[in-house]
């Protein structure tokens, strides 16, 4: 992802395919064969049988890059597909079974305070986003949280925390000093020209 990003900093790119212009599938393979640290399949206006059938074919994709896929918000799917990593809103983690969590070796939640973040730690999460930092499209007139809140949550928790909402070329470094793991993209990824 250097293209869209410094050298050295991990980039999860997440997924909206109402943000792709062209073919949905060319531009995860443009995306995948850049090595992100992970590509989160997102695309959770979709029901869980369109899902599960998209997901069918975004795995192979990065599969054959070696990129880990992550996939959101349906566990059952995920497990039905034999998924090793699932990202979860808050409320869907805590709900999630032993059995359930047992079936994935990373388990990403989303998470907006300091309480949020360490309740996810303590129910299993691998890593977490915290949102948002910066101002984004994908939060319209909600105020940024900042660097400092980012700062805060990465002292609160001993597991890597990622950095959403915003992120882009220019402030991606500043999330990196605050302690952030790496960083979370959607239209930087989405939008992004790969010609």
């Amino acid at each position: 992802m250097s293209e869209v990003f410094p050298a050295g900093i991990d980039v999860i790119c997440i997924t909206n395919r109402h943000l792709v212009s062209g073919d949905f599938l060319k531009q995860l393979r443009n995306i995948a064969s850049r090595h992100p640290k992970a590509l989160v399949l997102r695309e959770k206006d979709l029901p869980e049988p369109e899902y599960e059938a998209l997901a069918r074919h975004i795995l192979p994709i990065c599969g054959s890059y070696q990129v880990p896929c992550i996939l959101h918000t349906y566990q059952k799917a995920a497990i039905r597909l034999g998924a090793p990593a699932i990202h979860l809103p808050l409320p869907a983690a805590l709900a999630l079974t032993q059995e359930e969590k047992s079936c994935f070796s990373v388990i990403g939640v989303s998470t907006h305070s300091v309480r949020e973040a360490q309740l996810a730690q303590a129910v299993g999460a691998t890593y977490l986003t915290a949102s948002h930092i910066f101002a984004t499209d994908c939060k319209k007139g909600l105020a940024p949280k900042g660097v400092a809140f980012l700062q805060e949550m990465c002292e609160a928790v001993q597991i890597p925390v990622y950095a959403l909402g915003g992120v882009n070329a220019r402030n991606a470094a500043a999330c990196i000093r605050a302690g952030a793991a790496g960083v979370c993209v959607m239209s930087a990824c989405m939008r992004f020209s790969f010609s």
